[in-house]
């Protein structure tokens, strides 16, 4: 499409800047409490609140604590929560068994969720390196992260997930064809209403880093996951993931991380038009935060600003950890 403007003075663009009204007349983006889903990373034990070092102002908690804060989220209008467990390093194991078991951690949570505040949406993780001994996404073999093998495991994984009541799984291990085998064995168990929302381009960050501190991996982990995870100067392979996924059954798709790929979200976006996520993952959420605290930026106005962001490209919706803090700033009408 081509726009054709007149000449200064017949086009002044600062007319419809002029004021408050104007602006809101105007403005072709909008971000609502409906656009987050809160990442949140639960821990064993009761009553216990632990804090990230290198993610200040989120936190680790038990499960009890989890509930409080599915409910804080649901007041706030926020309509889905996304589970992350710090699992217990005695029972993280080469076969990642603890991944599919109905009472390991995620699933005691998800239950716990559903059964006190059962409008939210509870979102889950799908993959191994929160149960690995070896911090990978997949079951490994002599140094080789296995594909086939893994996506068996994640489709345990998502059937326990399922049977304990989440709405959404989050395949984010990427490993090829798990989509299928999922959406497969969730229609064959009677799991039919369960969505899937791929993590289907997901890049071989290194804006992750806070995020394996979060969940324990960080000292786990044994080389990279350059292997599975997308290469950063990709684009049209991110295109090509999308589309397979899409093709295998997920009812949503996203990038991740988030604001160094709006690229990737608007071409995404423009070119399935299926409704599309990004994560503003750990490491784009520090390093707002630090700033912040340091008093080098205004922080609300930068965190509105960068899920605004989001939402320009073509994104539906953001996992941000950001969400309480966003949702609280556009109530009092700071968005």
């Amino acid at each position: 499409m081509r726009l054709t403007v007149a000449p200064t003075p017949t086009s002044r663009f600062r007319r419809l800047r002029k004021s408050a009204a104007l602006r809101a007349l105007s403005q072709e983006n909008t971000l609502s409490v409906n656009d987050l889903i809160w990442p949140v990373f639960v821990r064993d034990g009761n009553g216990v609140r632990e804090p990230i070092a290198s993610m200040p102002g989120v936190e680790r908690l038990s499960v009890d604590l989890i509930v409080k804060a599915a409910e804080e989220a649901a007041a706030l209008g926020i309509p889905a929560i996304c589970l992350f467990p710090y699992t217990d390093p005695a029972l993280k194991t080469d076969d990642c068994a603890e991944a599919w078991n109905p009472d390991n951690l995620a699933n005691r949570a998800i239950r716990a969720i559903k059964a006190a505040v059962p409008e939210i949406a509870v979102m889950t993780d799908v993959a191994l390196d929160p149960y690995n001994a070896q911090g990978h996404d997949g079951l490994v073999r002599d140094g080789i992260i296995l594909n086939d093998e893994t996506v068996e495991a994640l489709v345990k994984m998502s059937l326990a997930q399922a049977e304990a009541g989440a709405d959404i799984l989050g395949p984010s291990d990427m490993m090829d064809g798990r989509i299928g085998a999922m959406r497969a064995a969730l229609e064959g168990a009677g799991h039919k209403d369960v969505a899937i929302m791929s993590y289907a381009a997901k890049y071989a960050s290194a804006f992750y880093g806070p995020f394996r501190d979060a969940v324990g991996a960080s000292g786990a982990l044994k080389g990279d996951k350059k292997t599975y995870q997308m290469n950063p100067a990709n684009s049209d392979e991110a295109l090509r993931l999308i589309e397979r996924d899409l093709t295998e059954g997920a009812d949503m798709v996203m990038v991740k991380p988030g604001m160094p790929y709006l690229d990737i979200i608007h071409r995404v976006k423009t070119t399935f038009g299926a409704p599309t996520y990004a994560y503003q993952v750990s490491g784009e959420y520090a390093m707002i935060r630090a700033a912040a605290l340091n008093g080098w930026i205004d922080g609300d106005r930068v965190m509105l600003e960068s899920l605004m962001a989001f939402r320009r490209a073509g994104c539906d919706a953001v996992l941000t950890y950001f969400a309480p803090q966003a949702a609280r700033a556009l109530h009092a009408g700071r968005g």
